[in-house]
C-alpha cells in the first residue's frame, strides 16, 4: 500500500491541529546537515544532542557506538528521538570508516568539530559548498584517529579561557545554532524533499498513534 494511502489514515487517529503541526515541523526539516556521534556515551549529553538536533530540524543523527552504550534519558531529551532518523554503526571496528564512507556516496562533506591546529573558525566555515556532516566524538578523548584521518575539513569554536573544549553536548548546540543561521539566510535548498517529507510523517504517525502496526495490517488486510 502507498504510503500516502496509510498517512491519510493514520492521520484520522490523531487531531487536525497535531496533523498540521506535523506538517508545519516538515517545512523546517533539514538533511543537508547531519550529525554523527562517536562513541558518546553519557546519557545526559546524548539526550542533550538529541533535544538540540530536533530544534534545530536537523533530522538525521548517526551514532557509533562499538565501546560504549548510547543511552539518551528521557527525561532530559524530552522523546526527542521519536522524531528524528537516527541511524546506527553495526557493532564492529570499521563501522566509522563505513559510516564515514557510506555518508561521502550520498554527497556529505565530513566536517571534523576539532582544536585541531589546521582547524578553520567555527564563523568562516563555508556552508556554500555542499551539504555536510558534523563528526562529535566522545567526552574522554574526542573524534578518533580513523575519523580524523577520513574527514574532509576541520572546524573549531573559538575558545577564550583556559578549558581546552566544550562538552560536547553544547558543541553540538553551538555547531547547529551557528550553521542553521546561517543556512535559513542563504539562497541554499536546504529543506527535504516532498518524497523524504513523506517517509519521516508516516514515522511521526506510527510513533504517534497506539497499536499503529496493528493497524497497518488491517488496512492491508482488507
Amino acid at each position: 500500500m502507498e504510503n500516502k494511502t496509510v498517512i491519510k489514515y493514520l492521520s484520522e487517529f490523531i487531531t487536525k491541529q497535531r496533523f498540521n503541526k506535523f506538517k508545519q515541523i516538515l517545512k523546517n526539516r533539514t538533511n543537508y546537515i547531519s550529525v554523527v556521534l562517536e562513541e558518546v556515551f553519557q546519557a545526559h549529553n546524548a539526550s542533550a544532542i538529541l533535544r538540540t538536533c530536533d530544534c534545530f530540524g536537523v533530522q538525521n543523527v548517526y551514532v557509533i557506538k562499538n565501546r560504549n552504550e548510547f543511552k539518551p534519558n528521557p527525561g532530559i531529551s524530552m522523546g526527542a528521538a521519536k522524531w528524528l532518523t537516527i541511524n546506527f554503526g553495526q557493532n564492529n571496528p570499521a563501522n566509522i570508516q563505513e559510516t564515514i564512507i557510506n555518508l561521502k556516496n550520498k554527497g556529505y562533506r565530513i566536517i571534523a568539530t576539532t582544536p585541531h591546529k589546521n582547524s578553520i573558525l567555527l564563523n568562516d566555515f563555508d556552508i556554500s559548498k555542499g551539504k555536510f556532516a558534523l563528526l562529535f566524538g566522545t567526552e574522554l578523548s574526542g573524534l578518533s584517529n580513523e575519523a580524523m584521518a577520513l574527514a574532509d575539513e576541520f572546524v573549531k569554536i573559538p575558545m577564550y579561557g583556559f578549558t581546552e573544549s566544550f562538552n560536547v553536548s553544547v558543541s553540538v548546540g553551538i555547531f547547529l545554532s551557528n550553521t542553521v543561521e546561517k543556512l535559513k539566510k542563504s539562497n541554499i535548498k536546504w529543506q527535504i524533499s516532498d518524497s523524504e517529507k513523506e517517509i519521516i510523517l508516516l514515522e511521526w504517525l506510527k510513533n504517534s498513534v497506539k497499536s499503529s502496526e496493528e493497524i497497518i495490517n488491517r488496512i492491508n488486510n482488507k
